[in-house]
């Protein structure tokens, strides 16, 4: 979707990404711990791994999480050791856990979610939703 939505409104809309670990994928903290050193090292390389997690979430297992990270790490041209150690990183499990609590104070309980200007689109929505719905909300900021 991003591919779509940073070419047209890149210049003119601030994009943040959240991270919200779901509890019933047992991993998915320790995947946004990753994320987070990954975008330390460049950003592409963050969304890179987050895309790779999201097509293959059904097949990573809280057993065969670090082993599927490492190997990705390998490919991706990602020091392993550096990567494994910074899944103890405190600060960046601090980041992720603020992120949750903002998202659960936001009214966040499934992913994906996108808020254009405090309107949420939950689980199930379209590039095409998203881009009218900016498009209003920078209609309506020029009045």
């Amino acid at each position: 979707m991003d591919e779509r939505l940073l070419p047209k409104y890149g210049a003119t809309v601030a994009f943040e990404h959240r991270d919200f670990p779901l509890a019933k994928h047992k991993w998915a903290k320790a995947a946004s711990i990753a994320c987070r050193y990954l975008d330390s090292l460049k950003p592409e390389t963050g969304v890179a791994f987050r895309r790779w997690v999201m097509a293959n979430q059904t097949s990573i297992t809280s057993s065969n999480f670090e082993a599927q990270l490492l190997e990705w790490a390998k490919l991706n041209a990602v020091d392993p050791a550096l990567l494994r150690a910074a899944l103890s990183d405190a600060k960046l499990a601090k980041l992720v856990d603020d992120d949750y609590e903002e998202g659960v104070a936001r009214g966040v309980a499934r992913t994906p979610t996108v808020f254009v200007n405090g309107e949420p689109f939950i689980e199930t929505f379209t590039a095409d939703e998203i881009s009218k719905s900016i498009d209003t909300a920078l209609a309506a900021s020029k009045k």
